[in-house]
């Protein structure tokens, strides 16, 4: 299965298999299928906030921490928090 874009990861949990094609066992599923469904559930504060979440979490796996940084900023966005900071770039 090739794995692609940021609907991959879901299509193959769909799929119950890995990126190699092996299964994923039922009760790690049963698990993820259960927290993903209670996460659903739960009140969003806002589209903007979830969006700048989404930038921070996956930017810091292409950019560098300043470059991530300046393009918040140029986005209109807050810049990097301290614990982001530590938690991506540390």
């Amino acid at each position: 299965m090739a794995i692609a874009g940021p609907d991959g990861v879901d299509a193959a949990i769909k799929a119950g298999v890995d990126l190699d094609g092996s299964p994923i066992p039922a009760e790690k599923l049963n698990l993820y299928n259960e927290v993903m469904d209670l996460e659903s559930q739960r009140a969003r504060s806002g589209v903007l906030k979830s969006m700048r979440n989404r930038v921070v979490k996956t930017g810091a796996k292409h950019f560098d921490q300043e470059t991530l940084n300046q393009r918040l900023l140029a986005a209109g966005w807050d810049g990097l928090k301290a614990k982001e900071i530590a938690f991506y770039f540390s």
